[in-house]
């Protein structure tokens, strides 16, 4: 217990003490009191000196309080402080790390969007230019001579792109003749077995460019598209009466209709499911681009196949030739290794003989104290030259 709480309680006790025996009544024979009032100032004073001792205790109490209390609010507030900062020094160095990583995320992205921008430029310019390209094209081929020669170059680049331009003769190089007109195909492929296959590349495309033009108005674009059908069906037939492969002595009995278009072809037959099989019952064989290039590629392959076959004797005779000559040019390797050898070995005997009797002598010299340079030893050869075994040479030698 507190000693301040102590004195406190002595002296109320002793003050009650006092006060007591000021009151208590003397007994018979007892000496006479003191008057009232000294009584009365003297308990004054006794109140005085226990509120003074009550006073001076209670502020010692509080001052004593007050220092436990700001220790004891220092050390919890340090506490407190250090287990924040334990929270939150992870939770701020997170936040340092998302701070960066936004940055480079915004550096990111304000280099993407400037390359989007630039893109979105170059894609815009681009399809300027090609709007602009599609609309002359599309102005030449409204032109019928246009188009023909459009689709010659179609047709050439393709036979280009096959490897087929020695075995294709086009229609300035082919003009065949029969009793009641004069034929001229636009190109004539020549086959590995002197035989030849027709192609044309004449089509009407007018119905199909004008379907094009009217995208906007689908009732005049389908009805445009049953016409430029209807316009393939009729140069179906005009094909089928031309008869190109009797022309030819071995020519298989149908011709191609080259049309210079994949998109061409494929609203044709959208229009017209039925288009593709009639024709080939006209013998006529409505291609693509895609198609004659397959057509193409076939022929090529059997045009490199007989060209193996033709000249198999003679790459016969070339490797037998070749056989025999790689057969003389090994004996003559084995020669020379057997000439490097003889000559190492000589060479190793040389250097023998002048380590043990020239060599010597002229050490001589040093021993006798005259100044002479340092001469250099020669060597002798360990590597000696590989021997060809008997499984790699050539057995052609021997079987002559």
């Amino acid at each position: 217990m507190d000693p301040s709480y102590i004195l406190i309680v002595l002296l109320v006790i002793v003050a009650l003490g006092l006060m007591a025996l000021l009151l208590r009544r003397p007994a018979p024979g007892a000496v006479e009191a003191p008057p009232a009032i000294e009584q009365a100032a003297l308990m004054e004073a006794v109140r005085n000196t226990v509120d003074v001792q009550v006073r001076e205790s209670t502020q010692a109490l509080l001052a004593n309080a007050s220092a436990q209390g700001e220790l004891l609010h220092n050390a919890r507030s340090a506490a407190m402080n250090a287990d924040a900062k334990n929270l939150l020094d992870p939770v701020s160095a997170q936040m340092g790390e998302l701070r960066a990583t936004v940055a480079a995320l915004q550096n990111t992205y304000e280099q993407s969007r400037g390359e989007a921008q630039g893109f979105n430029t170059s894609l815009n310019q681009r399809l300027t230019e090609l709007s602009g390209i599609t609309t002359a094209l599309h102005g030449v081929l409204n032109s019928s001579t246009a188009r023909g020669a459009w689709g010659e170059q179609q047709l050439r680049n393709i036979v280009e792109l096959a490897g087929m331009l020695p075995y294709c003769d086009f229609k300035d190089q082919a003009t065949f003749e029969n009793d009641e007109l004069r034929q001229r195909p636009d190109l004539v492929v020549r086959l590995a077995n002197a035989g030849s296959i027709v192609v044309d590349s004449k089509v009407p495309l007018a119905a199909y460019l004008r379907a094009q033009a009217a995208k906007d108005n689908d009732a005049v674009y389908r009805a445009e598209l049953e016409n430029h059908a209807d316009a393939v069906r009729e140069h179906v037939k005009v094909l089928q009466n031309r008869r190109y492969w009797a022309q030819f002595e071995r020519a298989p009995e149908f011709v191609v209709m080259f049309i210079p278009g994949e998109s061409m072809l494929s609203d044709a037959l959208r229009a017209d499911p039925s288009l593709l099989a009639d024709a080939m019952k006209l013998k006529v064989l409505v291609g693509s681009p895609v198609n004659l290039l397959a057509l193409l590629l076939v022929v090529s392959k059997g045009w490199q196949m007989f060209k193996v076959s033709e000249h198999a004797g003679q790459i016969a005779k070339l490797g037998k030739e070749l056989h025999e000559r790689a057969g003389t040019v090994l004996e003559h390797v084995a020669k020379v290794g057997t000439s490097l050898e003889s000559t190492i070995g000589a060479y190793n005997k040389a250097v023998g003989s002048i380590e043990t009797r020239f060599l010597s002598t002229l050490r001589k010299f040093d021993e006798l104290g005259v100044d002479t340079p340092e001469l250099t030893e020669p060597r002798t050869i360990e590597t000696v030259p590989r021997v060809l075994a008997p499984s790699d040479r050539p057995a052609s030698r021997a079987a002559q």
